[in-house]
């Protein structure tokens, strides 16, 4: 090789590598079989939850389905045909306990539809002491939390009052479900609730240690300032991760799994998708697509 072609290749050798030490991406990057680059080896989990997918199937039917479909946890929904409620005796949510643990599908949370924006004191406190029985549910089957949420902001209420209100209910849950070992997990849903800065400012006036978020691929995660100040308000709380149909566009879904890692989050991703004629299908299918969109297909 001549003096000139070996001073190139030098060169053009030095010049990528003060590229790749210069971009954000590139903090000991791992190289994946897709080409894409994280900051360290995806350690995030596939699970499910019951609200549209699995709506119709008992636990058995839950666990044999996850289980060929390679789905690593699942999200029980309320009021679904599972019928994992507070009603159960102590017997039964042994059982449903032991059916989990003699599985490979992790009963990793519950998920609630109990919601504190309301005016109504009474409604607020009627909806307060039922989390707390679903918390003590999930402490007996065996899960780490519960899924709750807002769901919208009253108009004859200013928007400050809510979200406080909203951050000392879940306050007083966190504290609540601190002695049973469970986490509160809070759905970024509702309309306006659902906007990162006021999600931000419910669980800073939530402030507990056991209350986060349930991050929850809304299109209005870009409004604002965009995708990545969203997410940056909240990084430090997500604790679950709810994913729509992975093929839709409007929603950056290769860059939450990338700022997802970045953050070392190794919590689950779980799908929310619509019902199918082929549900194991459409559960491997979907699994493929996420692990390739992580680079590991």
């Amino acid at each position: 090789m001549n003096t000139n072609r070996r001073q190139f290749l030098s060169t053009a050798a030095l010049g990528y590598a003060g590229f790749a030490a210069s971009s954000p991406a590139a903090e000991t990057p791992a190289v994946l079989k897709s080409g894409m680059k994280f900051s360290r080896p995806a350690r995030m989990k596939l699970g499910t939850v019951t609200y549209n997918l699995a709506k119709d199937w008992d636990v058995p039917t839950i666990i044999k389905n996850c289980t060929e479909a390679k789905f690593e946890g699942v999200e029980l929904r309320t009021t679904h045909a599972h019928k994992v409620e507070v009603e159960l005796t102590k017997a039964q949510r042994d059982e449903v306990r032991k059916r989990f643990e003699n599985s490979k599908v992790e009963l990793m949370s519950l998920g609630s539809a109990f919601d504190y924006h309301t005016p109504d004191q009474a409604k607020l406190r009627k909806d307060i002491e039922a989390t707390k029985e679903y918390i003590v549910l999930a402490h007996d089957v065996g899960a780490s939390g519960v899924k709750v949420r807002p769901n919208g902001l009253p108009k004859e209420v200013p928007v400050e009052k809510t979200l406080e209100q909203i951050g000392r209910s879940l306050r007083e849950l966190g504290q609540f479900a601190s002695g049973y070992g469970q986490q509160i997990r809070v759905e970024v849903h509702g309309a306006g609730t659902q906007l990162l800065p006021h999600m931000k400012t419910i669980m800073d006036v939530a402030n507990h240690k056991m209350v986060g978020v349930c991050w929850n691929s809304n299109p209005t995660d870009l409004d604002g300032e965009g995708f990545d100040h969203n997410f940056d308000l909240v990084k430090d709380k997500i604790f679950t991760v709810h994913m729509r149909d992975l093929h839709l566009e409007d929603y950056p879904f290769r860059r939450l799994f990338t700022r997802l890692n970045g953050i070392n989050f190794q919590g689950y991703c779980l799908a929310e998708i619509p019902d199918s004629k082929d549900p194991v299908r459409l559960m491997k299918y979907y699994r493929s697509l996420w692990l390739a969109y992580q680079g590991l297909l």
